[in-house]
């Protein structure tokens, strides 16, 4: 917790964050982490890319948080768009780490399992090196490319055994992934802590609902999140194909909120499913839009579909719904299940069919809705809540640097011999 005693009685400590995936503040899980160890006592630094329409300052102080960012072109054109994405990243996040200077721990936030080449740079000169997984890269390559492509394949897989391998510490974002790094990475349980995404409460407050924005429908049903190749959410536009027709329902509205690398070609499937007038694609929207839609929505919508990683991951957005009250319909899941319980109903894995007509249950039932609703709040008050997660963040912190004194003060690190400590 904010306060522990482990970091009050050790001014001083110095903390660099990696993050490649999503600039910060932006990336809420981050930034949670980062205002975590600021009352601690922490000095925080943050290098990271920056964001499109926020976070675009190359300097910022936010909340007490140094951040340092630098500018990045998502990949494009299959193999060697990734490879200018990330070596353009890597050669701004050593430079930016470089400019920073002596740091007691470097804490690396992956995708891409990359980072820990700048880690090790900053071990070699007295840093701890936790690792933040928050993706499987192997299951996610293999979720949105198959194994067609062996030799890439193997080359994840290597370098997720590389980052492993360089770590002290390894926060997992739930047991499932706690248990890959025991068992695949090889590392000793008490080596890997379980740091829960949570949603920010304060950010996901209800408002009043808006009827104007079911667009003249009994029903809202909304999407929130990313949406890339395998965030499902062309089979939530399936799925509410077969609602309309197979079902024969028409009472109802669907608001798809985010934006990836999916999301041209998801209008455009809307737009043959012959979606388009009851189908609304926002793009990304400022928070306080989010929380109106979700406050007036009937129904969320979880649609990732089973595959190597969605099994074993968390979403982000089923927490963001319940946290709202929200009832949610999802796939069937592992950590679906463990996150959402009875504030969900699951169709079998993939089955549009299913799905569709749990929708049409819920749509049904407000009683129902409610009820999970409930159900979902408590638990983003109770077992989800991120104190838990904090104290097991700091945690682990205390494990990194339990025989290491602060770094002395001072200026740029060199390129030259090892600071003395």
């Amino acid at each position: 917790m904010p306060g522990d005693s482990t970091f009050d009685e050790r001014p001083g400590r110095r903390a660099l964050v990696l993050v490649e995936n999503l600039s910060v503040p932006f990336d809420r899980r981050v930034w949670q982490e980062c205002t975590t160890l600021r009352d601690a006592g922490w000095e925080v630094h943050v290098v990271c890319p920056r964001g499109g329409r926020r976070d675009t300052e190359a300097e910022a102080v936010v909340d007490g948080v140094r951040i340092h960012r630098y500018p990045l072109r998502a990949a494009t054109g299959g193999p060697a768009g990734y490879l200018r994405e990330y070596g353009s990243a890597l050669w701004h996040t050593a430079r930016l780490a470089r400019r920073v200077g002596p740091v007691d721990v470097v804490h690396a936030c992956n995708p891409p399992d990359l980072l820990f080449l700048p880690a090790l740079w900053l071990k070699r000169r007295g840093a701890r090196f936790v690792f933040d997984q928050h993706d499987l890269v192997p299951e996610l390559y293999l979720s949105r490319f198959g194994r067609g492509r062996d030799l890439l394949y193997r080359a994840v897989c290597a370098l997720e055994r590389m980052t492993y391998r360089a770590a002290d510490i390894v926060l997992a974002t739930n047991e499932s992934y706690r248990d890959v790094a025991v068992r695949r990475g090889r590392r000793r349980p008490e080596d890997v802590f379980v740091v829960r995404s949570a949603p920010a409460t304060d950010r996901f407050q209800p408002v009043p609902a808006e009827p104007e924005l079911k667009r003249g429908k009994p029903h809202l049903l909304c999407y929130l999140g990313v949406m890339g190749p395998q965030d499902g959410v062309d089979y939530a536009l399936r799925a509410l194909a077969k609602l309309r027709d197979d079902l024969g329902r028409t009472d109802w509205h669907a608001v798809f909120v985010g934006s990836g690398d999916a999301f041209d070609a998801m209008v455009e499937l809307s737009r043959r499913l012959g979606l388009d007038g009851q189908v609304e694609f926002t793009g990304r929207v400022p928070d306080a839009d989010l929380v109106r839609y979700l406050s007036t929505a009937d129904v969320c919508l979880s649609p990732d579909p089973r595959n190597p990683l969605n099994d074993v991951s968390t979403m982000n957005k089923v927490l963001e719904y319940m946290a709202m009250g929200r009832p949610i319909v999802s796939f069937e899941l592992r950590e679906a299940r463990v996150s959402a319980g009875e504030a969900a109903v699951y169709a079998p894995a993939n089955d549009e069919g299913e799905f569709a007509r749990l929708v049409a249950g819920l749509l049904d039932d407000p009683e129902k809705r409610a009820r999970m609703g409930k159900i979902g709040q408590e638990r983003i008050d109770g077992p989800l809540s991120w104190r838990h997660s904090q104290a097991s963040l700091l945690a682990a912190y205390a494990a990194a640097c339990r025989d290491r004194g602060p770094v002395p003060a001072g200026g740029p690190l060199g390129t030259g011999r090892r600071q003395r400590r």
